[in-house]
């Protein structure tokens, strides 16, 4: 019987394995060849150098022209809190606090408007313009109950920028909106975006309502306080006064207090320091009474008003012949006037009482719709100044 060789039998089949793979690798080959050369074919010899950029757009362009033209009227604020006393433990004392904001130039005078938080705990201020030169401010004037401020340099005319003033009362959402502001203290930081609500209403740090604040989707962060919310032709339309955010940082909404608002109480602030608010000058009680006089059906449950507690002796109301809260001579109680409406504005609680009258000035004449013993009257009224004095 002739003998069986292994060996040889393994080197027959190792052959053509590598054969067969031989085989596979050119045909492999030729398959990318053939993929390349029709690639080739259709889309052209590949080209892997850098190309240059291409044009910018027209909305490009017209941005960057945006941020060049506003920039320089837009400031950095910084500022330096009181310092506290002495710990009366360690005797050692405590560093002052320090805060960033954003502001811009109103006049070439020097006038600086801001946000009145951004200046509220210090009694240190400088300004720091777009040229880099820096600059001591001092306060003119705060207005905490639309949060506003506005601060004073003594910098050249030739470097005071005013930012150009537009006009908010015809604002549409969609409109494409720029901020501009030093957020967490990068100078000169933009963003964009559109006005994405109007109507909306803010808490200012007095507890007063601010109202017809504008809200935006472009970035708003800490440091872009005080600056400004411009429109598509670079003009001011808004101050950035806050955001809507569960952690503090942007999240989509900020919100900024109407130019209107601003051109109607910034030149009172620059004259006066405070805003010259119209009064009626009576004291008035607390909203939560009313109501309690509405579930006790002392009062009916459709109305609502601002009713007169006490007034001031000369003053607007007691010359317009307003009732004040009184206890007759046989101890009945007698409730006072509840003001429903000054001219056309009807009045639902104090807030919107004061909001009517600012949109007055001193001597104006108005006309007030009261409830008296549960019935309508009308009187006519003249505004003063407030009476802080009594």
């Amino acid at each position: 019987m002739p003998s069986e060789h292994p060996s040889a039998y393994s080197g027959s089949s190792g052959k053509s394995s590598l054969i067969q793979k031989w085989l596979i690798l050119i045909l492999t080959i030729l398959i990318v060849f053939m993929a390349f050369k029709l690639l080739k074919r259709y889309y052209g010899q590949p080209d892997f150098r850098v190309r240059e950029r291409a044009d910018l757009t027209q909305t490009e362009l017209r941005t960057i022209e945006l941020f060049k033209e506003s920039s320089p009227s837009v400031v950095h604020i910084r500022t330096v809190g009181l310092a506290s006393p002495m710990d009366q433990f360690s005797m050692n004392p405590q560093t002052p606090s320090q805060g960033s904001g954003s502001g811009f130039i109103w006049d070439r005078k020097g006038h600086v408007v801001t946000n009145f938080h951004v200046i509220q705990k210090a009694d240190e201020y400088s300004v720091t313009l777009a040229d880099n030169t820096t600059w001591n401010a001092k306060l003119v004037g705060i207005a905490p109950s639309k949060d506003l401020a506005v601060l004073k340099i003594d910098a050249p005319r030739d470097q005071l920028k005013p930012i150009k003033i537009g006009y908010s009362g015809d604002l549409q959402v969609g409109q494409t909106v720029l901020a501009i502001g030093n957020p967490f203290g990068l100078d000169q930081t933009l963003t964009t975006g559109i006005i994405s609500g109007l109507g909306r209403e803010i808490i200012s740090v007095t507890g007063r309502s601010i109202r017809n604040v504008i809200q935006t989707d472009a970035a708003i962060n800490p440091g872009n306080s005080g600056g400004p919310l411009l429109d598509s032709s670079g003009r001011l339309i808004g101050v950035n006064t806050a955001i809507y955010s569960s952690s503090h940082v942007y999240a989509g909404i900020g919100y900024a207090v109407p130019v209107d608002l601003i051109s109607r109480f910034v030149p009172q602030l620059i004259r006066f320091g405070f805003i010259q608010t119209p009064s009626l000058n009576f004291l008035g009680v607390d909203d939560f009474v009313i109501r309690k006089l509405k579930i006790n059906q002392i009062l009916p449950k459709d109305v609502s008003g601002v009713m007169v507690q006490s007034i001031m002796e000369g003053g607007a109301a007691d010359l317009a012949g307003l009732k004040e809260i009184r206890i007759d001579d046989s101890g009945n109680l007698h409730l006072g006037d509840l003001i429903m409406q000054l001219d056309e504005i009807p009045i639902t609680d104090a807030n919107s009482l004061l909001d009517a009258l600012e949109m007055h000035k001193v001597g104006d004449e108005v006309e007030l719709v009261v409830l008296r013993n549960n019935k309508k009257i009308k009187l006519k009224a003249r505004l003063q100044e407030w009476k802080n004095d009594q």
